[in-house]
Protein backbone atom coordinates (compact mmCIF):
# COMPACT_ATOMS: atom_id res chain seq x y z
CA UNK A 1 0.00 0.00 0.00
CA UNK A 2 1.05 3.34 -0.88
CA UNK A 3 2.41 5.51 1.88
CA UNK A 4 4.44 8.62 2.48
CA UNK A 5 5.80 10.38 5.78
CA UNK A 6 8.75 12.97 7.29
CA UNK A 7 11.82 11.67 8.26
CA UNK A 8 12.20 13.74 11.06
CA UNK A 9 16.10 13.66 11.25
CA UNK A 10 16.33 15.01 7.92
CA UNK A 11 13.71 17.75 8.10
CA UNK A 12 14.79 21.35 8.57
CA UNK A 13 11.28 22.87 9.28
CA UNK A 14 12.19 25.38 5.87
CA UNK A 15 8.39 24.81 4.72
CA UNK A 16 9.11 24.50 0.72
CA UNK A 17 6.23 20.98 1.22
CA UNK A 18 3.83 23.19 2.87
CA UNK A 19 3.13 25.61 -0.34
CA UNK A 20 4.38 22.48 -2.88
CA UNK A 21 1.00 20.69 -1.67
CA UNK A 22 -2.35 21.88 -3.41
CA UNK A 23 -4.38 19.85 -0.80
CA UNK A 24 -3.14 22.13 2.59
CA UNK A 25 -2.16 18.14 3.98
CA UNK A 26 1.49 19.64 5.40
CA UNK A 27 2.31 21.81 7.82
CA UNK A 28 5.24 22.80 10.26
CA UNK A 29 5.08 22.31 13.44
CA UNK A 30 8.14 23.04 16.00
CA UNK A 31 10.29 23.31 13.15
CA UNK A 32 9.41 19.94 11.29
CA UNK A 33 6.78 19.15 8.50
CA UNK A 34 3.94 16.95 9.39
CA UNK A 35 1.50 15.69 7.17
CA UNK A 36 -2.45 15.34 8.30
CA UNK A 37 -5.50 13.31 6.99
CA UNK A 38 -6.11 15.65 4.30
CA UNK A 39 -3.00 14.07 2.16
CA UNK A 40 -3.86 12.29 -1.13
CA UNK A 41 -0.34 10.67 -1.66
CA UNK A 42 -0.10 12.96 -4.89
CA UNK A 43 3.30 12.78 -4.28
CA UNK A 44 3.75 16.62 -5.18
CA UNK A 45 5.89 17.29 -2.00
CA UNK A 46 8.23 14.64 -2.54
CA UNK A 47 10.32 17.16 -5.22
CA UNK A 48 9.94 20.15 -3.12
CA UNK A 49 12.15 18.39 -0.49
CA UNK A 50 15.39 19.60 -0.96
CA UNK A 51 16.78 17.44 1.92
CA UNK A 52 15.25 13.55 0.99
CA UNK A 53 13.00 14.13 3.93
CA UNK A 54 10.11 12.91 2.09
CA UNK A 55 9.62 9.17 2.01
CA UNK A 56 6.74 8.30 -0.50
CA UNK A 57 6.91 4.90 -1.24
CA UNK A 58 4.40 3.83 -4.46
CA UNK A 59 1.91 0.85 -4.84
CA UNK A 60 3.67 -1.36 -7.32
CA UNK A 61 1.89 -1.00 -10.57
CA UNK A 62 2.27 -3.42 -13.77
CA UNK A 63 4.07 -1.14 -16.85
CA UNK A 64 1.60 -0.86 -19.96
CA UNK A 65 2.98 -0.91 -22.99
CA UNK A 66 3.46 2.74 -23.68
CA UNK A 67 3.61 2.47 -27.87
CA UNK A 68 -0.45 2.28 -27.01
CA UNK A 69 -0.47 5.95 -25.92
CA UNK A 70 -0.65 8.34 -28.29
CA UNK A 71 -1.81 11.84 -28.82
CA UNK A 72 -0.99 15.31 -26.42
CA UNK A 73 -4.55 16.39 -24.61
CA UNK A 74 -5.09 19.74 -22.94
CA UNK A 75 -7.92 19.95 -20.49
CA UNK A 76 -9.76 23.02 -21.54
CA UNK A 77 -10.76 24.39 -17.92
CA UNK A 78 -13.83 26.83 -18.69
CA UNK A 79 -15.85 28.73 -15.94
CA UNK A 80 -19.96 29.21 -16.98
CA UNK A 81 -19.06 29.25 -20.79
CA UNK A 82 -15.79 31.16 -20.62
CA UNK A 83 -12.63 29.46 -21.39
CA UNK A 84 -9.72 30.46 -19.07
CA UNK A 85 -7.28 31.94 -20.97
CA UNK A 86 -4.19 28.84 -19.47
CA UNK A 87 -6.38 27.05 -21.94
CA UNK A 88 -5.63 28.96 -25.39
CA UNK A 89 -1.80 28.79 -23.93
CA UNK A 90 -1.72 25.45 -23.77
CA UNK A 91 -3.53 24.84 -27.06
CA UNK A 92 -0.83 26.32 -28.86
CA UNK A 93 1.84 24.50 -27.26
CA UNK A 94 0.19 21.25 -27.25
CA UNK A 95 0.10 21.83 -31.25
CA UNK A 96 4.13 22.88 -31.18
CA UNK A 97 4.70 19.11 -29.64
CA UNK A 98 1.81 17.13 -31.85
CA UNK A 99 3.68 18.19 -34.69
CA UNK A 100 7.08 16.91 -33.28
CA UNK A 101 5.53 13.91 -32.35
CA UNK A 102 3.26 13.86 -35.26
CA UNK A 103 -0.05 12.59 -33.37
CA UNK A 104 -3.28 15.14 -32.72
CA UNK A 105 -4.49 17.50 -30.34
CA UNK A 106 -7.17 16.85 -28.61
CA UNK A 107 -9.40 19.55 -25.89
CA UNK A 108 -11.39 18.05 -23.18
CA UNK A 109 -14.21 20.41 -21.92
CA UNK A 110 -16.35 19.57 -19.33
CA UNK A 111 -19.16 22.25 -18.01
CA UNK A 112 -23.22 23.09 -18.82
CA UNK A 113 -23.85 24.57 -22.06
CA UNK A 114 -20.39 24.54 -23.22
CA UNK A 115 -20.50 22.67 -27.02
CA UNK A 116 -20.12 26.25 -28.55
CA UNK A 117 -16.72 25.99 -27.03
CA UNK A 118 -15.76 23.34 -29.31
CA UNK A 119 -15.28 25.57 -32.31
CA UNK A 120 -13.02 27.94 -30.39
CA UNK A 121 -10.97 25.38 -29.28
CA UNK A 122 -10.75 24.28 -32.85
CA UNK A 123 -9.73 27.82 -34.21
CA UNK A 124 -6.69 27.76 -31.37
CA UNK A 125 -5.46 24.34 -32.24
CA UNK A 126 -7.55 21.59 -31.55
CA UNK A 127 -7.59 18.65 -33.83
CA UNK A 128 -10.72 17.20 -31.15
CA UNK A 129 -12.54 18.42 -29.36
CA UNK A 130 -14.17 15.92 -25.95
CA UNK A 131 -17.44 17.73 -24.53
CA UNK A 132 -18.96 16.63 -21.94
CA UNK A 133 -22.45 18.62 -21.33
CA UNK A 134 -24.34 18.19 -18.41
CA UNK A 135 -26.25 20.64 -15.43
CA UNK A 136 -24.52 18.91 -12.97
CA UNK A 137 -20.55 19.92 -14.26
CA UNK A 138 -21.53 23.25 -14.46
CA UNK A 139 -19.46 24.05 -10.82
CA UNK A 140 -15.94 22.09 -10.77
CA UNK A 141 -15.52 19.59 -8.31
CA UNK A 142 -12.20 18.02 -8.55
CA UNK A 143 -13.58 14.32 -7.64
CA UNK A 144 -16.48 14.68 -9.99
CA UNK A 145 -13.96 16.49 -12.82
CA UNK A 146 -11.24 14.08 -11.75
CA UNK A 147 -13.16 10.55 -12.44
CA UNK A 148 -14.44 11.41 -16.09
CA UNK A 149 -10.89 12.63 -16.99
CA UNK A 150 -9.38 9.22 -15.62
CA UNK A 151 -11.84 7.44 -17.46
CA UNK A 152 -11.60 9.55 -20.62
CA UNK A 153 -7.21 8.79 -20.04
CA UNK A 154 -7.97 5.21 -19.67
CA UNK A 155 -10.37 5.08 -22.42
CA UNK A 156 -8.39 6.90 -24.78
CA UNK A 157 -4.74 6.61 -23.99
CA UNK A 158 -3.19 10.24 -24.41
CA UNK A 159 0.58 10.51 -23.82
CA UNK A 160 0.47 13.75 -22.86
CA UNK A 161 -2.19 15.40 -20.53
CA UNK A 162 -1.13 19.53 -19.99
CA UNK A 163 -3.34 21.16 -17.22
CA UNK A 164 -3.77 24.90 -16.40
CA UNK A 165 -1.95 25.34 -12.78
CA UNK A 166 -5.06 27.65 -11.78
CA UNK A 167 -6.54 26.74 -8.41
CA UNK A 168 -9.11 24.29 -10.03
CA UNK A 169 -6.29 22.84 -12.31
CA UNK A 170 -3.90 22.55 -8.72
CA UNK A 171 -6.58 20.05 -7.17
CA UNK A 172 -7.64 18.25 -10.46
CA UNK A 173 -4.13 17.17 -11.83
CA UNK A 174 -2.56 15.36 -8.65
CA UNK A 175 -6.52 13.40 -8.43
CA UNK A 176 -5.95 12.24 -11.84
CA UNK A 177 -2.02 11.17 -11.15
CA UNK A 178 -1.95 9.77 -8.08
CA UNK A 179 -5.48 7.54 -9.35
CA UNK A 180 -3.63 7.06 -12.42
CA UNK A 181 -0.24 6.31 -10.68
CA UNK A 182 1.64 8.23 -13.01
CA UNK A 183 4.02 11.45 -12.76
CA UNK A 184 3.16 14.83 -12.54
CA UNK A 185 5.11 18.09 -12.54
CA UNK A 186 3.80 21.11 -11.35
CA UNK A 187 3.98 24.88 -12.80
CA UNK A 188 6.18 24.29 -15.89
CA UNK A 189 7.65 27.22 -17.59
CA UNK A 190 9.52 24.92 -20.09
CA UNK A 191 8.12 22.07 -22.34
CA UNK A 192 9.90 20.25 -24.59
CA UNK A 193 10.07 17.03 -27.06
CA UNK A 194 12.55 14.50 -26.76
CA UNK A 195 11.38 13.06 -30.06
CA UNK A 196 13.99 9.63 -30.19
CA UNK A 197 12.35 8.36 -27.08
CA UNK A 198 8.66 10.25 -27.25
CA UNK A 199 9.52 12.00 -24.23
CA UNK A 200 8.06 14.71 -22.46
CA UNK A 201 10.98 17.12 -20.79
CA UNK A 202 9.32 19.26 -18.09
CA UNK A 203 11.27 21.77 -16.76
CA UNK A 204 10.56 23.76 -13.54
CA UNK A 205 12.10 25.98 -11.06
CA UNK A 206 14.02 24.29 -8.36
CA UNK A 207 15.54 25.14 -5.21
CA UNK A 208 14.03 28.16 -4.43
CA UNK A 209 14.19 29.28 -7.81
CA UNK A 210 17.79 29.28 -8.30
CA UNK A 211 18.02 26.39 -10.72
CA UNK A 212 15.69 25.28 -13.17
CA UNK A 213 14.90 20.84 -13.60
CA UNK A 214 13.89 19.00 -16.17
CA UNK A 215 11.97 16.14 -15.11
CA UNK A 216 10.86 13.03 -17.64
CA UNK A 217 8.75 10.20 -16.41
CA UNK A 218 9.48 7.41 -18.54
CA UNK A 219 7.55 4.82 -17.22
CA UNK A 220 4.54 6.04 -16.96
CA UNK A 221 1.86 7.25 -19.38
CA UNK A 222 0.27 9.83 -19.90
CA UNK A 223 2.70 12.12 -19.16
CA UNK A 224 1.08 14.99 -16.91
CA UNK A 225 2.08 18.70 -16.49
CA UNK A 226 0.63 21.63 -15.34
CA UNK A 227 1.50 25.42 -16.34
CA UNK A 228 0.72 28.79 -14.90
CA UNK A 229 -0.88 31.54 -17.14
CA UNK A 230 0.69 33.65 -18.98
CA UNK A 231 3.75 31.14 -19.39
CA UNK A 232 2.91 30.80 -23.11
CA UNK A 233 1.61 32.61 -25.58
CA UNK A 234 -1.49 31.52 -27.61
CA UNK A 235 -0.90 31.03 -31.75
CA UNK A 236 -3.25 33.31 -33.81
CA UNK A 237 -6.91 31.63 -34.22
CA UNK A 238 -7.28 30.25 -37.57
CA UNK A 239 -11.31 30.64 -38.30
CA UNK A 240 -11.00 28.38 -41.54
CA UNK A 241 -9.55 25.04 -39.33
CA UNK A 242 -11.82 21.94 -38.95
CA UNK A 243 -11.64 19.24 -36.37
CA UNK A 244 -13.32 16.74 -35.49
CA UNK A 245 -16.24 17.44 -32.13
CA UNK A 246 -17.40 14.45 -30.15
CA UNK A 247 -20.07 14.84 -27.34
CA UNK A 248 -19.14 12.44 -25.05
CA UNK A 249 -22.29 10.58 -22.98
CA UNK A 250 -23.02 11.36 -19.79
CA UNK A 251 -22.05 8.87 -17.00
CA UNK A 252 -25.19 7.42 -15.71
CA UNK A 253 -25.45 6.97 -12.54
CA UNK A 254 -23.43 10.26 -11.53
CA UNK A 255 -23.67 8.73 -7.92
CA UNK A 256 -20.73 7.05 -9.36
CA UNK A 257 -18.86 10.56 -8.88
CA UNK A 258 -19.93 11.43 -5.42
CA UNK A 259 -17.92 10.49 -2.64
CA UNK A 260 -19.89 8.86 0.00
Amino acid sequence: MANINIIKDKCVGCGKCVGACPFGAIEVKDKKATINEKCTLCGSCVESCFFGAINFERDETEHEDLSSYKGVWVFAEQRYGKLKSVALELMGKAKEMALRLNVKVTAVVLGSKIEFLAKELIFYGADEVLIMDACWLNDFNDHVYGEIMIDLIKKYKPEIVLIGATSNGRSLAPHISSTLKTGLTADCTVLEIDEDERLLLQTRPAFGGNLMATIVCPNNRPQMATVRPKVFKPIEPDYNASGQITILQVPSPIEKFVEK
